[in-house]
């Protein structure tokens, strides 16, 4: 089936019509389709085509009613694309069917019909890890939805339908304390808001579940994917905190999809984060190593092999999960990044000594002490960042562990108290915040 010339609007319409039915496979003329995968979130959903060679690609959105027609030059119509078809879920925001066709004998045109309004960034990646070349879609909503709002709206209704929880100050939409804080007086072990010691406005941790998408992480020799089981510890996480007066807990990610580093810490800020707590799950390349560790930020270098080793590790996720280095603000966010402050790195590590402490009562520690590497995701100037290595997942007794939701929630238990203890020792304040 033949279809029009991308540049006529007529033929893009007409086509937008039919019914495409994938039939009897066809002899690929230049690249083979190896895979094609499908991320959906509320951020933005990710489209990827991966081949045996460099394919590219050209766009065109059409308003009424939205959707996104794709020229993908070099390969033909192949039965692997009718994958990508059935791999729309009911529930992704963005996108509601896609259509593909023939366009020419070297053409394949898409059409993605979304349910909203889009901004499309189309870009190759070249072969890395597992991955040969890949064409990356990815739809990010115009309309987006301020986060820092949504944090407040809810826990304004969850004061309101509880009434057994203590009464909840005003909260200022900026996140400032109406009321001081007394440094002189403890919280109970168990809140941060005991009835003669109140944190006046609402305390945001941000929790950032490592990899994600296109990246899986580490992988146990079980199969388990270390972005999986830090979703699961995180989610675990984000019950507890918000079950604390006055805290809410934010995800940089709550579902299967590929977070930037630099948009991790981005997002962390746009929140006004008062924490930010990454969760990984280590791995080495044989299976002895095993134990918990907790990593914060170094200015003057790693604070051993490993830690430096790590680091490296970690801050080539951007590579595997896939990064569009055209986009615009790109530098601007790379810059940000070089703006950490000794003071920010001082509370990092009371925090990771904290959390080490607790997650030492639940299981073994890989190294007694919180130590420090050049980790990108942990570069928020104004924010405690700390990165917590759970476990090793290339352990098999580890692995175990990791998969079993028990112990995901005695981890989540250490974590919580590590932030008690934390904020214990540090209530959260006042902060005149540029964001």
């Amino acid at each position: 089936m033949k279809i029009g010339q991308p540049s006529s609007r007529r033929s893009v319409l007409q086509f937008g019509s039919l019914v495409l039915l994938l039939g009897v496979q066809q002899i690929a003329r230049g690249a083979d389709i190896l895979a094609v995968r499908l991320w959906p979130s509320k951020d933005y959903t990710r489209v990827t085509i991966e081949s045996d060679r460099e394919i590219k690609a050209r766009q065109f959105l059409l308003a009424d009613p939205p959707r996104i027609a794709i020229d993908i030059e070099g390969i033909q119509l192949l039965p692997a694309l009718r994958e990508l078809i059935a791999k729309v879920r009911p529930e992704d925001p963005n996108i509601s069917g896609i259509r593909v066709g023939q366009n020419s004998p070297s053409v394949v045109r898409l059409v993605i019909d979304l349910k909203q309004a889009v901004q499309a960034q189309v870009f190759t990646l070249a072969p890395v890890a597992p991955y040969q070349h890949r064409l990356v879609f990815d739809l990010y909503p115009k309309k987006i939805l301020d986060p820092l709002e949504s944090l407040i709206a809810e826990r304004l209704r969850d004061a309101q339908a509880s009434s057994s929880q203590p009464q909840v100050a005003q909260i200022d939409p900026l996140g400032d304390l109406i009321a001081g804080h007394d440094r002189r007086t403890e919280p109970a072990p168990n809140t941060i808001n005991a009835s003669k010691d109140k944190t006046d406005r609402l305390v945001i941790v941000a929790l950032d579940p490592g990899h994600g998408g296109e990246d899986p992480g580490a992988v146990g020799p079980g199969g388990t994917f270390e972005k999986d089981v830090v979703l699961q510890i995180a989610l675990q996480l984000q019950e507890r905190i918000n079950k604390q007066p006055n805290m809410r807990a934010y995800l940089t990610r709550d579902a299967d999809f590929f977070v930037p580093l630099n948009v991790r810490v981005q997002k962390a800020r746009r929140v006004q984060a008062d924490l930010f707590i990454s969760i990984h799950a280590d791995a080495f390349f044989t299976a002895r190593p095993q134990g918990a560790s907790v990593f914060v930020l170094s200015d003057r270098g790693a604070s051993s092999s490993s830690a430096r080793w790590l680091a490296n590790k970690e801050n080539s996720a951007d590579m595997v999960g896939g990064i569009n280095i055209k986009a615009k603000d790109e530098h601007v966010l790379k810059a940000m990044l070089d703006m950490s402050t000794t003071a920010q790195i001082n509370d990092s590590l009371k925090l990771g000594g904290a959390m080490l402490g607790e997650m030492g009562n639940v299981g073994k520690l890989h190294k007694p002490r919180v130590e420090q590497a050049s980790f990108a995701v942990l570069k928020a100037p104004d924010i405690p960042s700390v990165l917590v290595e759970t476990a090793f997942i290339s352990n098999p007794d580890e692995e175990a562990r990791l998969r079993n939701p028990a112990y995901q929630a005695k981890l989540s238990d250490a974590l919580m108290r590590g932030i008690l203890r934390y904020f214990a020792k540090n209530p959260p304040l006042a902060r005149n915040r540029a964001m």
